[in-house]
């Protein structure tokens, strides 16, 4: 079994050596798995649920933006939500509050696979039960939304960002890591479209929100 060990950078959070060692996961994983299931999803809409091409790239445009929503909803709801329980500091640390922890962990960026393929299952049933045949290349474009982001978020955290959009997109992630005054806004990682749309991108329109409420 191929398990990454601890180390400096990456540090035990699991007493379990196998539960540990399936805690971290090389980025590559991603693409290596959910393209290949992203193309395979279009397929089977265009060769099996016979929607055609032009109407299965429409839904799966429209996959990819219903992910960037996901992404960003969860990350300044779910994520940064701690309950007031006596559970609620521990589901908190092992859902995201790791990566504040540790953002430098480069193993602990992208979902386990364990995790990612349940809910890739998850969410192909929930899209095919809302929109039938039409689920399966929305659904592909959803994960294929969802490979860029994880893919994304890596290369800002552990690459130079070479392009100006990569740049911008680096910048407003590491301020929500690093800068107080934003830990608590700039959720998207793959877009700062929500982020515009929801007030959530500028600290200073952030407070004339604020004040106007």
């Amino acid at each position: 079994m191929f398990l990454i060990k601890e180390s400096p950078e990456s540090p035990r959070i699991f007493d379990n050596d196998v539960l540990d060692g399936l805690s971290r996961t090389p980025w590559f994983i991603v693409p290596l798995l959910y393209i290949p299931a992203s193309a395979g999803l279009m397929w089977h809409s265009v060769a099996r649920a016979d929607v055609g091409v032009l109407a299965s790239v429409g839904l799966a445009l429209a996959g990819v933006l219903a992910w960037t929503f996901v992404e960003y909803w969860l990350h300044r709801t779910l994520f940064h939500w701690v309950p007031d329980t006596s559970w609620g500091e521990t589901m908190h640390f092992f859902l995201h509050g790791v990566h504040h922890d540790w953002p430098n962990d480069k193993y602990r960026l992208v979902m386990p696979p364990a995790v990612s393929i349940l809910l890739f299952f998850v969410f192909l049933f929930a899209w095919t039960l809302l929109l039938g045949d039409y689920g399966w290349a929305f659904h592909s474009g959803f994960v294929f939304g969802y490979m860029c982001y994880d893919v994304i978020h890596y290369h800002v955290h552990h690459r130079r960002a070479g392009f100006r959009w990569l740049q911008r997109l680096k910048k407003h992630h590491v301020s929500h890591h690093f800068v107080d005054d934003y830990s608590e806004l700039r959720y998207g990682v793959s877009t700062r479209l929500w982020d515009v749309v929801f007030n959530t991108d500028d600290l200073r329109e952030s407070h004339r929100v604020q004040a106007r409420d």
